[in-house]
């Protein structure tokens, strides 16, 4: 498959593509020449070209270039580092697998790191507008959708221990960027890019922004952030392994919320959202759970539906708690868009603060209705023998706002 397919694929389609990719027959020297080298590389390109050459621009200071031996350093460095950061991600995978139910194998978790990494690759390209830096670290959040995904398809674990292996598997590869970006500064530093940032380093006046501006939202985030990385200052200090990882849970939790932390509802406020009668079918099953990891804590209610003659429903709410953040990506990004085969329609659209997505073939013999509330519950109904009309309508008649409504409850602070 070329490049430029495998990359609208695993962005696109992702649970389509794992798929696919489970079945391939990739060496690593495939993967890292064919895929990694020109993604990676334009990726550092255009980071060169937007820090040495179009600059950044800083209040009251003007515009500030990266010197061009300095830059031509740190990218050449960059560029290096994506190749070991993959492998090292890959042993790390391939290590974890067993932890987590999952089955060694290096080749498959190899094909993990390196599909995972697309949208960090695809985001480095925004990087030659320095401007859109934020923007590119949210479209780098995609990638642990993809590796949540993969996991479990090409690593064999069980799915219910895919949000687990994704936690350790992301605390790592963090782990692994901050270390490179430690040794880019040094080199930055040896090569002269420091020079103009050491001279800036003044007594001026404190710089404040408005608390619901970007910038504002940007600077409290980094305000919990600090706190994050106090407690697990104090955790490491005191030697005990169990503080040490509940406190990087924790501070992983304040990551993929945004900021922001929340205690999942309780099973029994999910429950009444969930009625006997759904799509025209009745209920025969109905479970509820609520768990995770310290910071990272979910809660769902689900349901199955059907008449015996090959019609069934399956209904989930869930509160993503925790990991809130990431369902606010879709709505930051503002992701629309529709998709359409020889046989299925797939459709994603904002209807004022949701998210929807729909996917269905033509032929009315499956479809799937979602819908993201408040950034942080997700309603879905996927069905066999049940038209998207009938799903959509179905969806429609829950108390969706009640549910809504409650997207502040829990908060942790």
């Amino acid at each position: 498959m070329g490049l430029v397919d495998r990359v609208k694929n695993i962005l696109l389609a992702p649970k389509t593509e794992w798929t696919v990719i489970e079945g391939e027959t990739s060496s690593t020297g495939d993967l890292m020449g064919a895929y990694v080298a020109p993604l990676a590389g334009i990726s550092v390109l255009c980071g060169f070209v937007g820090s040495s050459i179009v600059g950044v621009s800083l209040p009251f200071v003007g515009t500030y270039r990266t010197p061009i031996l300095a830059g031509i350093g740190v990218a050449v460095f960059s560029f290096a580092m994506a190749f070991v950061g993959i492998f090292i991600l890959s042993l790390i995978i391939n290590a974890l697998a067993p932890t987590f139910g999952g089955e060694k194998n290096p080749a498959q978790a190899m094909k993990v790191a390196v599909y995972s990494y697309t949208p960090a690759w695809i985001a480095g390209i925004l990087g030659i507008i320095p401007a859109l830096g934020l923007i590119g670290i949210v479209v780098s959040l995609y990638g642990l959708y993809l590796l949540y995904l993969g996991l479990p398809r090409l690593m064999r674990n069980p799915e219910e221990k895919s949000i687990g292996y994704t936690a350790v598997v992301v605390i790592c590869a963090i782990v692994i960027g901050i270390l490179i970006s430690l040794m880019a500064g040094g080199l930055a530093m040896l090569t002269g890019g420091g020079a103009m940032m050491g001279g800036m380093r003044g007594s001026g006046p404190a710089v404040t922004f408005d608390q619901d501006s970007p910038m504002g939202k940007l600077e409290g985030f980094g305000k919990k952030m600090e706190d994050v990385g106090k407690k697990m200052e104090a955790a490491q200090k005191s030697g005990d392994p169990n503080k040490q990882m509940q406190a990087a849970m924790e501070g992983l939790g304040a990551v993929l919320g945004g900021g922001k932390r929340f205690e999942p509802l309780g099973i029994e406020q999910l429950k009444p959202l969930v009625p006997e009668n759904f799509a025209g079918l009745p209920r025969t099953s109905l479970g509820a759970d609520k768990g995770g990891m310290p910071g990272l804590p979910m809660s769902k209610t689900e349901a199955n539906y059907g008449d015996g003659a090959g019609k069934s429903v399956e209904l989930e709410v869930t509160d993503t708690g925790g990991a809130g953040g990431l369902m606010g990506l879709a709505g930051w990004m503002n992701i629309q868009g529709e998709k359409e085969t020889e046989g299925r329609i797939e459709r994603t659209r904002r209807e004022g603060g949701r998210v929807v997505h729909e996917e269905f073939s033509k032929g009315g013999r499956d479809a799937e209705y979602t819908v993201v509330l408040g950034d942080r519950f997700i309603v879905s109904a996927r069905g066999e023998g049940v038209s998207i009309d009938a799903l959509r309508s179905a969806v429609g008649s829950l108390d969706l706002g009640k549910l809504e409504s409650m997207k502040d409850i829990g908060a942790v602070k």
